[in-house]
């Protein structure tokens, strides 16, 4: 198993955490150096707080914590592609590469809605633009949102 792989099941991990914690599944792993430094789970109900993304809270809580605020030597895992929102904030903290599941427009197609990449609509009219790995464990990924919001709503 290479070391995206690995960094994705911990994320993939924490989603299914958070399904089980009463959020929606989604996780995320903040690792620099070979080594996860920060792992987040979504937190939207149990922190009654929309805005708890496993992402946005990542950022928030690492950085708050650490006073580090540029993440450019970081790689963030995520197990499912970030929203508009958490995309935003990556670019704010200048993250050096993003590495993610399932893309948005798999989750949508769970939804029966309309997707897109939210990630790169954000990135490619941002001054500041990480790499990305997209699709890493995606039908792991997908597997947990399926189950998840076969049973509910989301937001």
């Amino acid at each position: 198993m290479d070391r995206d792989e690995l960094f994705m099941k911990q994320a993939i991990a924490l989603a299914e955490q958070a399904a089980a914690h009463g959020n929606e599944p989604f996780g995320a792993v903040l690792v620099k150096d070979g080594e996860a430094v920060y792992t987040n789970e979504n937190q939207i109900y149990s922190a009654t707080d929309p805005t708890f993304h496993a992402e946005a809270g990542l950022i928030r809580r690492f950085c708050g914590e650490t006073g580090i605020t540029d993440l450019s030597e970081y790689t963030l895992y995520s197990s499912c592609e970030p929203c508009f929102m958490c995309s935003g904030a990556l670019v704010w903290v200048r993250l050096g590469r993003l590495v993610y599941g399932a893309g948005n427009s798999d989750l949508a197609a769970l939804l029966n809605e309309e997707g897109c990449n939210c990630s790169k609509l954000v990135f490619d009219h941002s001054p500041f633009r990480p790499e990305v790995t997209s699709g890493v464990l995606r039908e792991e990924s997908l597997a947990v949102l399926r189950a998840y919001f076969a049973a509910h709503a989301k937001g």
